[in-house]
């Protein structure tokens, strides 16, 4: 149990594959728990729930954004940062994800800007499927989210698991559990505590004009 009281800390938990019981979305269920043991509430979601069709602005014309984008935006808007475990594909992050990074990015305002983030990896490989979470960072932060500097990768994941489902080896749990618990120190200070505007700007172009710039303005958080 957390050994202090927390302020109100709700945070999205998923697993980045499709394949039920996969290594990723064990390590979700491992996080979701480590953060409610720490004081924080969690909003456990699938990879299923987000999975969307090829991006295709004439589809976003036609028909809008797809449910899948739909739903990962309503989580993102109603939780205070998000935790992704993500498979590593040929050295890079799954295409189904970035496909639904790249629908929710359509919303305005859109959704990541702002939010905390924290990347995880479970992988047979002995880089823990760490390379791949390097190339997710990259459209996340484009798109203003805050995403933790450390991030967990563990290595040779297929034996990592104990029955109970957590992490074997007590050090790498012990790890875990604390860096974990320091992404909800941040969450919570930056919902709950004294900050700063916040201002992200997306520009494309040679010009500033609609087609080619998004500015938006607001607070990292809600004022005290």
């Amino acid at each position: 149990m957390a050994t202090k009281k927390r302020c109100s800390v709700r945070l999205l938990v998923f697993g980045a594959s499709l394949r039920d019981g996969s290594m990723n979305d064990r390590l979700a269920s491992l996080a979701a728990a480590v953060v409610e043991e720490k004081g924080g509430s969690v909003e456990r979601a699938s990879m299923k729930d987000f999975e969307c069709p090829p991006y295709d602005l004439d589809v976003e014309v036609s028909k809008g954004l797809p449910a899948g984008a739909q739903a990962l935006h309503d989580k993102l808007v109603a939780t205070d940062g998000f935790m992704i475990a993500s498979p590593e594909y040929n050295a890079s992050m799954p295409g189904i994800l970035k496909n639904t990074i790249d629908w929710v990015s359509r919303f305005r305002p859109q959704p990541f800007n702002g939010k905390q983030a924290f990347l995880m990896a479970a992988s047979p490989s002995m880089t823990g499927g760490k390379i791949g979470l390097w190339s997710l960072r990259q459209p996340l932060e484009h798109l203003g989210a805050r995403v933790y500097p450390d991030m967990f990768a563990l290595a040779q994941a297929h034996h990592a698991f104990d029955a109970s489902g957590r992490i074997a080896d007590s050090k790498l749990q012990n790890w875990f559990e604390t860096t974990i618990e320091c992404f909800i120190d941040l969450v919570e200070a930056s919902k709950h505590y004294p900050h700063l505007k916040k201002q992200w700007v997306e520009f494309l172009g040679e010009r500033p004009d609609e087609e080619t710039t998004r500015v938006e303005m607001g607070e990292t958080a809600a004022a005290v």
